[in-house]
């Protein structure tokens, strides 16, 4: 299976019926609109291609085909994967194409970028998305995204942080002279800094779960 190009429609034969849903190939699992779903690459090399379904449609003989809407995988972008982009990203285009059912190989669940922060475990077929993607363009929306730490780089789930009970910001250990080891023992932080500063205290509770529970001002072009 491939993907069309971009812009490119697939032509509709008249005389489908359009399904509520669809059972996998060799499974119990049952396809409907709305699903994520992975499908078969036409590289054997490559990982499933993701899709969002939008419609189920089936012809005269039953040949069964989804119309489907592609998540991208940033180094699908014409951007290139980057620092921040963590290994379960992806991108909503506005990619559709028309496919045949039986190159669907399972389901999946794409989550919200902060849904997916609060996983307590991250299953195989669990991924985010946070952008949307013009796949003619290359553009995102939004194209400013939140920074943190002294780097000033966007919050890559993959990566820990810890937070300054200062100023509030989170810093990778990295970045402030500490390995991960070190910053998983700590019970406080407070950053170089703030720790200059006698007014501030010290909070018993004042770490939140991950950078994606802040609601930041400081943005940055994408």
């Amino acid at each position: 299976m491939a993907k069309t190009r971009p812009g490119v429609a697939s032509k509709i034969k008249p005389g489908r019926k359009e399904l509520d849903s669809y059972t996998i190939k060799g499974t119990n699992k049952v396809v409907r609109v709305g699903d994520c779903v992975l499908m078969r690459p036409s590289d054997a090399g490559k990982p499933p291609y993701v899709a969002r379904v939008e419609k189920i449609e089936a012809d005269a003989r039953n040949n069964v085909k989804v119309h489907c809407r592609w998540y991208y995988r940033p180094e699908e972008s014409l951007g290139g994967r980057r620092q921040f982009h963590g290994a379960k990203e992806l991108f909503l285009s506005d990619h559709f194409d028309v496919q045949s059912a039986h190159t669907i190989e399972g389901k999946c669940i794409v989550h919200t970028f902060k849904n997916y922060t609060r996983l307590e475990n991250v299953g195989a077929e669990d991924y985010y998305c946070r952008f949307e993607y013009k796949a003619a363009t290359g553009a995102f929306t939004p194209d400013r995204v939140a920074v943190y730490c002294k780097c000033e780089m966007p919050y890559n789930p993959d990566d820990l942080m810890v937070q300054c009970e200062g100023c509030k910001d989170w810093y990778h250990p990295a970045c402030v002279g500490m390995t991960i080891e070190e910053a998983k023992k700590l019970d406080h932080f407070v950053c170089a800094e703030c720790s200059s500063d006698d007014d501030v205290k010290k909070s018993q509770n004042g770490f939140n779960s991950s950078p994606a529970d802040d609601v930041k001002v400081r943005l940055s072009l994408f």
